[in-house]
Protein backbone atom coordinates (compact mmCIF):
# COMPACT_ATOMS: atom_id res chain seq x y z
CA UNK A 1 0.00 0.00 0.00
CA UNK A 2 1.36 3.44 -0.94
CA UNK A 3 1.67 6.42 1.31
CA UNK A 4 -1.57 8.29 2.04
CA UNK A 5 -1.97 11.60 0.29
CA UNK A 6 -0.64 14.59 2.24
CA UNK A 7 -3.00 17.52 2.70
CA UNK A 8 -1.24 20.85 2.14
CA UNK A 9 -3.68 23.51 0.99
CA UNK A 10 -3.32 27.27 1.23
CA UNK A 11 -5.19 28.56 4.27
CA UNK A 12 -5.42 25.17 5.97
CA UNK A 13 -4.07 24.48 9.45
CA UNK A 14 -1.86 21.45 10.07
CA UNK A 15 0.07 19.75 12.83
CA UNK A 16 3.47 18.48 11.69
CA UNK A 17 5.88 16.19 13.54
CA UNK A 18 9.25 14.60 12.84
CA UNK A 19 11.70 12.64 14.97
CA UNK A 20 15.38 11.89 14.98
CA UNK A 21 16.42 8.66 13.28
CA UNK A 22 15.94 5.78 15.74
CA UNK A 23 14.70 8.48 18.17
CA UNK A 24 18.23 9.87 18.45
CA UNK A 25 18.74 13.42 19.68
CA UNK A 26 18.65 16.17 17.06
CA UNK A 27 19.25 18.94 19.62
CA UNK A 28 22.08 18.29 22.09
CA UNK A 29 22.70 21.73 23.59
CA UNK A 30 21.08 25.20 23.71
CA UNK A 31 23.12 26.35 20.72
CA UNK A 32 21.54 23.58 18.60
CA UNK A 33 18.03 24.83 19.38
CA UNK A 34 19.03 28.43 18.66
CA UNK A 35 20.63 27.43 15.35
CA UNK A 36 17.45 25.60 14.34
CA UNK A 37 15.33 28.66 15.10
CA UNK A 38 17.58 30.68 12.79
CA UNK A 39 16.98 28.06 10.10
CA UNK A 40 13.25 28.47 10.66
CA UNK A 41 13.52 32.23 10.18
CA UNK A 42 15.49 31.73 6.95
CA UNK A 43 12.87 29.28 5.73
CA UNK A 44 9.99 31.63 6.48
CA UNK A 45 11.66 34.30 4.36
CA UNK A 46 11.70 31.94 1.36
CA UNK A 47 8.61 29.76 1.62
CA UNK A 48 4.89 30.65 1.94
CA UNK A 49 4.13 29.25 5.38
CA UNK A 50 3.09 30.62 8.78
CA UNK A 51 4.11 29.19 12.17
CA UNK A 52 1.22 29.32 14.64
CA UNK A 53 2.72 27.18 17.41
CA UNK A 54 5.75 24.94 17.86
CA UNK A 55 7.91 23.06 20.34
CA UNK A 56 11.43 21.75 19.87
CA UNK A 57 12.31 18.68 21.92
CA UNK A 58 15.65 16.83 22.21
CA UNK A 59 14.73 14.16 19.65
CA UNK A 60 11.72 15.60 17.80
CA UNK A 61 9.74 18.70 16.94
CA UNK A 62 6.09 19.73 16.65
CA UNK A 63 4.64 22.53 14.53
CA UNK A 64 1.20 23.96 13.92
CA UNK A 65 1.47 25.55 10.48
CA UNK A 66 -0.68 27.31 7.90
CA UNK A 67 0.65 27.50 4.33
CA UNK A 68 -0.29 30.58 2.32
CA UNK A 69 0.10 28.72 -0.97
CA UNK A 70 -0.75 25.14 -1.92
CA UNK A 71 2.23 22.96 -1.00
CA UNK A 72 3.75 25.65 1.20
CA UNK A 73 4.05 23.48 4.33
CA UNK A 74 5.84 20.65 2.53
CA UNK A 75 8.24 23.01 0.76
CA UNK A 76 9.01 24.85 3.99
CA UNK A 77 9.59 21.75 6.14
CA UNK A 78 11.52 19.97 3.39
CA UNK A 79 13.95 22.89 3.17
CA UNK A 80 14.18 23.22 6.95
CA UNK A 81 14.90 19.52 7.44
CA UNK A 82 17.51 19.34 4.67
CA UNK A 83 19.24 22.51 5.83
CA UNK A 84 19.21 21.36 9.45
CA UNK A 85 20.66 17.99 8.45
CA UNK A 86 23.51 19.54 6.46
CA UNK A 87 24.40 22.09 9.12
CA UNK A 88 24.20 19.58 11.97
CA UNK A 89 26.49 17.14 10.15
CA UNK A 90 28.91 19.99 9.43
CA UNK A 91 28.89 21.21 13.03
CA UNK A 92 29.47 17.77 14.58
CA UNK A 93 31.65 16.46 11.72
CA UNK A 94 29.33 13.49 11.19
CA UNK A 95 28.85 13.64 7.43
CA UNK A 96 28.34 10.16 6.00
CA UNK A 97 27.24 8.65 9.32
CA UNK A 98 23.57 8.28 8.45
CA UNK A 99 20.28 10.09 8.46
CA UNK A 100 19.36 12.73 11.04
CA UNK A 101 15.59 12.30 10.66
CA UNK A 102 13.58 9.07 10.66
CA UNK A 103 11.98 9.98 7.33
CA UNK A 104 9.49 12.48 5.99
CA UNK A 105 7.44 14.43 8.51
CA UNK A 106 3.94 13.36 9.57
CA UNK A 107 1.02 15.79 9.43
CA UNK A 108 -2.74 16.10 9.78
CA UNK A 109 -5.33 18.86 9.12
CA UNK A 110 -6.93 20.70 12.05
CA UNK A 111 -10.34 22.40 12.24
CA UNK A 112 -10.03 26.12 13.02
CA UNK A 113 -12.13 26.11 16.19
CA UNK A 114 -11.61 24.72 19.70
CA UNK A 115 -9.84 21.74 18.10
CA UNK A 116 -7.10 24.10 16.94
CA UNK A 117 -6.73 25.41 20.50
CA UNK A 118 -6.52 21.84 21.83
CA UNK A 119 -3.72 20.94 19.42
CA UNK A 120 -1.82 24.11 20.34
CA UNK A 121 -2.10 23.18 24.02
CA UNK A 122 -0.85 19.69 23.16
CA UNK A 123 2.16 21.13 21.33
CA UNK A 124 3.03 23.87 23.82
CA UNK A 125 2.91 21.57 26.88
CA UNK A 126 5.12 18.88 25.32
CA UNK A 127 8.17 19.61 27.48
CA UNK A 128 6.01 19.79 30.61
CA UNK A 129 4.42 16.43 29.79
CA UNK A 130 7.92 14.98 29.34
CA UNK A 131 8.98 16.27 32.77
CA UNK A 132 11.65 18.68 31.49
CA UNK A 133 10.12 21.74 33.22
CA UNK A 134 7.73 22.51 36.06
CA UNK A 135 5.71 24.99 33.98
CA UNK A 136 5.08 24.84 30.23
CA UNK A 137 6.25 28.43 29.73
CA UNK A 138 9.65 27.59 31.28
CA UNK A 139 10.63 25.64 28.15
CA UNK A 140 12.50 28.21 26.09
CA UNK A 141 12.35 26.42 22.74
CA UNK A 142 8.72 26.85 21.83
CA UNK A 143 5.95 29.25 20.96
CA UNK A 144 4.48 29.70 24.44
CA UNK A 145 7.64 31.23 25.90
CA UNK A 146 8.04 33.39 22.79
CA UNK A 147 4.44 34.60 22.91
CA UNK A 148 4.68 35.49 26.60
CA UNK A 149 7.94 37.42 26.13
CA UNK A 150 6.23 40.39 24.41
CA UNK A 151 7.92 41.50 22.25
CA UNK A 152 8.82 38.21 20.68
CA UNK A 153 12.59 37.56 20.76
CA UNK A 154 14.62 37.57 17.57
CA UNK A 155 14.36 35.94 15.16
CA UNK A 156 10.63 36.59 14.80
CA UNK A 157 8.88 33.30 13.99
CA UNK A 158 5.23 33.47 15.04
CA UNK A 159 2.14 34.54 13.12
CA UNK A 160 -1.25 35.55 14.47
CA UNK A 161 -3.87 32.89 15.19
CA UNK A 162 -7.06 32.34 13.19
CA UNK A 163 -9.09 32.52 16.43
CA UNK A 164 -8.28 34.27 19.74
CA UNK A 165 -6.47 32.47 22.52
CA UNK A 166 -8.66 31.67 25.47
CA UNK A 167 -8.22 33.83 28.60
CA UNK A 168 -5.37 32.78 30.93
CA UNK A 169 -3.81 30.87 28.05
CA UNK A 170 -0.59 29.88 29.82
CA UNK A 171 -2.55 28.39 32.70
CA UNK A 172 -4.70 26.43 30.26
CA UNK A 173 -1.59 25.04 28.57
CA UNK A 174 -0.36 23.86 31.96
CA UNK A 175 -3.56 21.88 32.53
CA UNK A 176 -3.47 18.29 31.20
CA UNK A 177 -5.56 17.36 28.19
CA UNK A 178 -8.37 14.90 28.80
CA UNK A 179 -7.91 11.23 27.98
CA UNK A 180 -10.31 11.59 25.05
CA UNK A 181 -8.39 14.59 23.67
CA UNK A 182 -5.05 12.79 23.94
CA UNK A 183 -6.45 9.64 22.34
CA UNK A 184 -7.91 11.58 19.41
CA UNK A 185 -4.75 13.60 18.79
CA UNK A 186 -2.51 10.54 18.99
CA UNK A 187 -4.74 8.79 16.44
CA UNK A 188 -4.40 11.79 14.11
CA UNK A 189 -0.62 11.83 14.60
CA UNK A 190 -0.36 8.11 13.87
CA UNK A 191 -2.71 8.00 10.89
CA UNK A 192 -2.60 11.53 9.48
CA UNK A 193 -6.34 11.74 10.09
CA UNK A 194 -8.05 15.16 10.24
CA UNK A 195 -8.74 16.44 13.76
CA UNK A 196 -12.05 18.21 14.36
CA UNK A 197 -15.77 17.65 14.77
CA UNK A 198 -17.21 14.45 13.28
CA UNK A 199 -18.97 16.22 10.42
CA UNK A 200 -15.91 18.35 9.60
CA UNK A 201 -13.62 15.33 9.65
CA UNK A 202 -15.86 13.41 7.26
CA UNK A 203 -16.19 16.39 4.94
CA UNK A 204 -12.50 17.34 4.84
CA UNK A 205 -11.36 13.71 4.54
CA UNK A 206 -13.57 13.26 1.49
CA UNK A 207 -12.52 16.54 -0.13
CA UNK A 208 -8.79 15.98 0.47
CA UNK A 209 -8.93 12.24 -0.33
CA UNK A 210 -7.94 11.25 3.19
CA UNK A 211 -10.68 8.68 3.84
CA UNK A 212 -8.08 5.93 4.29
CA UNK A 213 -6.66 7.74 7.34
CA UNK A 214 -9.95 7.24 9.17
CA UNK A 215 -9.73 3.45 8.97
CA UNK A 216 -7.37 1.17 10.93
CA UNK A 217 -4.45 -0.25 8.96
CA UNK A 218 -4.25 -3.90 8.00
CA UNK A 219 -6.82 -6.48 6.98
CA UNK A 220 -10.10 -6.55 8.91
CA UNK A 221 -10.65 -9.33 11.42
CA UNK A 222 -12.16 -12.57 10.11
CA UNK A 223 -15.68 -11.85 11.40
CA UNK A 224 -15.56 -8.37 9.91
CA UNK A 225 -14.31 -9.71 6.55
CA UNK A 226 -17.15 -12.23 6.40
CA UNK A 227 -19.68 -9.48 7.11
CA UNK A 228 -18.17 -7.31 4.39
CA UNK A 229 -18.28 -10.18 1.88
CA UNK A 230 -21.94 -10.89 2.70
CA UNK A 231 -22.78 -7.22 2.24
CA UNK A 232 -21.09 -7.21 -1.15
CA UNK A 233 -23.08 -10.25 -2.30
CA UNK A 234 -26.44 -8.95 -1.05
Amino acid sequence: MGRPKRADEAGGIYHALNRGNAKAEIFRKPEDYAAFERILADGLSQYPCRILAYQLMPNHWHFVLSPTEDGGMSNFLRWVSLTHTMRLHAHYATAGEGHIYQGRFKSFPIQDDEHFLTVCRYVERNALRAGFVDRAEDWRWGSLARWLAKPEPEPKLLSGWPIPRLPNWAQRVNEPLSNDEMKAIRWSVKRGAPYGSETWVESIAKRLELESTLRPRGRPKKKQRVTQEVEKES
